[in-house]
């Protein structure tokens, strides 16, 4: 899951997303789905902000994958906040959670 500043534009989103596909189909992941949920209301504030734009992205990958998807995302300044969670059932380490605040 990927939240966005609420205001970016819909190209720039689509960009960020594109990039996300192409880190993971570059290091041989493969992209199951990407769903946009839209702008939504944050539980409560972060870096200034009360809204962001979510984006769901499934993919498989390895952990060496997700560690560059991770950090691409941590350096993208549009990225309010970010989460990888694995689902195959193996949950023994629990969710990773990015928190990046632009700025």
């Amino acid at each position: 899951m990927v939240i966005l500043n609420p205001a970016v534009e819909a190209d720039r989103q689509a960009e960020i997303v594109d990039r996300l596909r192409a880190t993971v189909e570059q290091a041989t992941g493969k992209i199951v789905g990407v769903d946009e949920w839209g702008k939504r209301k944050l539980a409560y504030e972060i870096a200034g902000h009360n809204e962001g734009l979510y984006s769901v992205v499934t993919f498989t990958a390895t952990p060496q994958t997700v560690a560059e998807v991770e950090r691409v995302l941590r350096i993208t300044d549009d990225v309010v906040r970010f989460m990888t969670v694995r689902l195959d059932g193996s949950t023994a380490q629990g969710p990773r959670t990015g928190h990046h605040v632009a700025g």
